[in-house]
């Protein structure tokens, strides 16, 4: 079975640093897009930000300059670096992929279980 394992979350001060990984384990043909996205209290789950196959990023812009995705195909896993870390950044983290199983059929999305991201002031 396909699964996305998260690791990285935990408690911080404001300021301070956090790297979130999410390695993809199980029999799969290719991963096309990476993703994480947050879940507030109170709020509906958001984009934090995306890599394609390609390299290709996007950021939300509430976190441009601050965080930043990469990829390690090999490993299948995408990291989340996160820096100048603010109290709003505080939410469960999900990782997503988009994937295929088999080669000519359609894309699959997988979400992670989440992990906890907590900034203090």
């Amino acid at each position: 079975q396909v699964q996305l394992v998260e690791s990285g979350g935990g408690l911080v001060q404001a300021g301070g640093s956090l790297g979130l990984s999410c390695a993809v384990s199980g029999s799969i043909f290719s991963i096309n897009i990476m993703g994480w996205y947050r879940q507030a209290p109170g709020k509906q789950r958001e984009l934090v930000a995306t890599i394609t196959s390609a390299l290709t990023t996007n950021y939300a812009d509430s976190v441009k300059g601050r965080f930043t995705i990469s990829r390690d195909n090999a490993k299948n896993t995408v990291y989340l670096q996160m820096n100048s870390l603010k109290p709003e950044d505080t939410a469960v983290y999900y990782c997503k992929a988009k994937l295929r199983l088999k080669e000519w059929t359609t894309l699959n999305i997988y979400w992670g279980q989440g992990t906890q991201v907590t900034v203090s002031s």
